[in-house]
């Protein structure tokens, strides 16, 4: 009796991780019209991005900078330490 409740325990649990997979993929609802936009751009209008990845890239060479820095003036301080 217990193989086949291991079976049945099985077959329903692969039944229910198919049939979920299934309801996730659904998808999302369609966003209101919006009166002012023409349709050729995006829904929402078109957001640029160029001027926060800037500042993204600059705030992580800096930091990288500063980290690299700090790598360096440590090294020079146990060189200094050995040397004496």
């Amino acid at each position: 009796m217990f193989p086949l409740m291991k079976k049945l325990i099985f077959t329903l649990l692969v039944v229910t991780i198919v049939s979920l997979g299934n309801i996730t993929l659904a998808d999302p609802p369609k966003p209101p019209d919006n009166p002012g936009n023409s349709g050729n751009g995006p829904v929402g209008g078109g957001a640029p991005i160029d001027g926060g990845l800037g500042i993204l890239l600059a705030m992580g060479a800096l930091y990288g900078g500063k980290k690299l820095y700090e790598a360096r003036k440590m090294k020079q301080k146990e060189i200094k330490k050995d040397v004496l």
